[in-house]
């Protein structure tokens, strides 16, 4: 039993060693999008505030977070934020129905396998990214609540100033 107990510990250990955390390059990836399965790179956002978003069908959260987030994209675009929104349904379908009621204009891919959901360790719903121009990992956002847009708000348009 402690031998079990002593492998599990290491194991947790492990995972959580690698977990993407706050000044850490974020982890590139290459995934498709959710409408049209076209592939699209993490790094072809560099030189820009990246709002990387976790998030699934029947997140609750998500309904109320990708309407904000929607506008505040379309405020801050022209001065280099983007928005890319990482599907987790493990049904397609799932996801495009949800975009159907929720219709954004940003970039939303697909990871139905969750590998990157795991690579940057996301354990609730929503979680959010928030990179800055160099690729840097500067805030984690968990869940999300309508106030909360002005809290991101602030971050991204103080990374958005810095040169």
């Amino acid at each position: 039993m402690k031998k079990i107990i002593a492998t599990l510990a290491l194991a947790t250990f492990a995972f959580t060693a690698n977990a993407t955390e706050v000044g850490q390059p974020a982890p590139q990836f290459t995934l498709p999008t959710l409408k049209t399965d076209s592939l699209i790179a993490l790094k072809q956002f560099a030189g820009k505030v990246v709002y990387l978003d976790f998030w699934a069908s029947w997140c609750a959260p998500c309904k109320t977070s990708f309407p904000l987030l929607n506008k505040l994209h379309a405020k801050l675009k022209e001065q280099g934020f983007e928005v890319v929104a990482v599907n987790l349904d493990e049904n397609k379908l799932l996801g495009e129905k949800f975009l159907q009621e929720v219709p954004v204009d940003f970039t939303v891919l697909r990871d139905e396998k969750g590998e990157w959901a795991d690579k940057y360790v996301v354990e609730s719903m929503p979680t959010s990214f928030i990179i800055d121009k160099n690729g840097v990992v500067q805030k984690i956002h968990h869940g999300f609540a309508s106030d909360d847009i002005k809290e991101l708000e602030a971050k991204i348009t103080e990374l958005l100033a810095k040169k």
